[in-house]
């Protein structure tokens, strides 16, 4: 049986402890990222496919197409994609890539 008393030489010390919960808020910030990230993505994904008239399953891959072409991370195309409808604002590099992107999945 495992010893679990504050007396225990095994047990981390207040340092390694405090250490751990710095790693792990880190991890649970990085996670509530992901979080946000992806739900902006699918709307994007939303937008993108009813714009194009697309099956759902070419929506991702038109974002990245655009994502790549303008060299702009995927999350900040898709936040753009998504504020669009409501702020008529798209960049114009976005708005050409998402433009040859979509012409080529209509194609495709």
């Amino acid at each position: 049986m495992e010893d679990s008393s504050p007396f225990n030489a095994d047990a981390p010390g207040p340092e390694e402890l405090a250490r751990r919960i710095g790693q792990l808020q880190r991890e649970i910030g990085q996670l509530e990222e992901a979080v946000v990230s992806h739900a902006v993505i699918d709307q994007a994904i939303g937008v993108v496919i009813s714009l194009g008239g697309l099956p759902p399953d070419q929506g991702f891959g038109v974002l990245r197409m655009v994502s790549q072409k303008t060299n702009i991370k995927l999350r900040e195309v898709a936040e753009q994609i998504v504020g669009w409808p409501a702020d008529k604002k798209l960049s114009e590099d976005i708005r050409q890539a998402l433009e040859a992107a979509l012409s080529q999945a209509g194609c495709a």
